[in-house]
């Protein structure tokens, strides 16, 4: 995990540089893996914006974040720093980490330093209590209030140097609140389920029509959806049934950026259950002639995921391409070298920056947000980072009649 000092020491060199694309309320963030031409001169990095936010905070900041790691050298770890000083200036932090993640993909040091920052209070909340088999999906922050982040990338230094990754810094004082809100109901949570208390569900969890246009969609130009849908706190629309009703609206041309897409969710036992509430909002598109273009990353290559996007590119109307990242010059990084973005473009007007994958487990069992924007210069801005992949070396179409290899995740086979 080691092996990348000389590919971490390049991001620091076009993290301070850029300039920042920027609609009323909201910033693009973008994480270019190093050594690769996927970079933007007019988009800030997470490193740039992250520690920013932590310096200019002035009473609380408050995180969300499936799991952490760090590791020493990485250009992470001045994140780390600066949250460690904002600490010591006696800004109150809370940090609500998932317990899969924690027990996982976390690495113990970065959890006990972060446990180790005065006035920093960690909770560890167990999804999978509350929706049967979910997780802190949602990779978020809020600071004092007044802005928050929303986005792909994890808590995590390969987010910031060796994944593509796509994020918001957000000002937009509704959603900022909504943030707020989500994380002080799982805050709350939390705190019941460790003293043995049952954490019922906010609301109702709600149904998705079988007619997705029929969903009364937010009349506001940009807000914010979140899942699961039955813990949401009021006035956050459940993404499960905003996003069909979305897509029910193009008329012209569907763009998606995903680390993978699968019809199957996460049920006991280690079972899979269909999941169709995506795919068929997506094939209903494709069927009245609107143009359905999905970018994906390898790691969507297992199966028996590939089955079925194979059986959605075959479709007319609908291209799938594929989205490989070289391997880093200093050697394979466990978990890295991948696209990661989740973002969506509807007709060269609508955009959507998020945290789900769009497959079961996300939607349904976790806790995830997603910023709609109904705004042409962003949807036209993502529209191009998206082409930017879709052309590029990194990227080429499925192949029906190709055998794909099992994609190397987390070790080198």
């Amino acid at each position: 995990m080691r092996r990348y000092l000389l590919a971490t020491a390049l991001a620091a060199c076009f993290t301070s540089a850029h300039a920042a694309f920027r609609i009323p309320g909201f910033e693009l963030v973008q994480t270019a893996p190093v050594e690769t031409t996927l970079t933007s001169d007019d988009l800030r990095g997470p490193l740039e914006v992250w520690t920013e936010l932590f310096d200019n905070a002035k009473s609380e900041i408050c995180i969300g974040q499936f799991y952490v790691a760090s590791v020493p050298g990485a250009p992470f770890e001045k994140v780390i720093e600066r949250l460690e000083a904002a600490g010591r200036r006696g800004v109150k932090i809370r940090f609500l980490i998932d317990k899969k993640g924690v027990n996982g993909l976390s690495e113990k040091s970065t959890v006990e330093r972060l446990r180790a920052i005065p006035n920093l209070d960690m909770r560890v909340l167990d999804v999978s209590q509350l929706t049967g088999n979910g997780i802190i999906h949602a990779k978020y922050m809020t600071v004092d209030r007044e802005a928050a982040f929303i986005g792909s990338q994890n808590f995590d230094w390969r987010a910031f140097t060796h994944i593509h990754e796509t994020g918001l810094r957000i000002n937009d004082a509704k959603i900022v609140g909504q943030v707020q809100a989500i994380f002080e109901q799982d805050w709350a949570a939390q705190a019941m389920l460790a003293a043995g208390k049952t954490v019922a569900a906010l609301q109702p969890k709600a149904a998705i029509l079988a007619h997705a246009a029929a969903v009364a969609l937010p009349k506001e130009a940009n807000f914010l959806i979140a899942s699961p849908g039955g813990y949401n706190p009021a006035g956050v629309p459940d993404s499960e049934a905003v996003l069909p009703a979305l897509l029910a609206e193009a008329n012209e041309e569907i763009r998606v950026s995903m680390l993978d897409y699968a019809p199957l969710s996460y049920g006991p036992n280690g079972t899979r259950p269909y999941y169709a509430v995506v795919d068929n909002a997506l094939r209903a598109a494709a069927a009245r002639g609107v143009k359905v273009k999905l970018l994906v990353s390898n790691w969507n290559l297992e199966k028996p995921a590939i089955h079925y996007l194979k059986s959605l590119a075959i479709l007319p109307n609908v291209e799938v391409r594929i989205v490989t990242i070289p391997k880093a010059s200093t050697g394979f990084i466990p978990f890295a070298r991948v696209w990661h973005s989740k973002t969506l473009v509807i007709d060269g007007k609508l955009a959507w920056v998020g945290t789900s994958n769009w497959a079961g487990g996300y939607f349904d069992l976790s806790r995830n947000m997603e910023v709609v924007m109904r705004n042409e210069d962003m949807a036209k801005r993502l529209y191009a980072l998206q082409e930017q992949a879709w052309g590029s070396q990194y990227a080429a179409p499925l192949d029906f009649n190709k055998e794909y290899p099992k994609p190397i995740k987390g070790k080198e086979e």
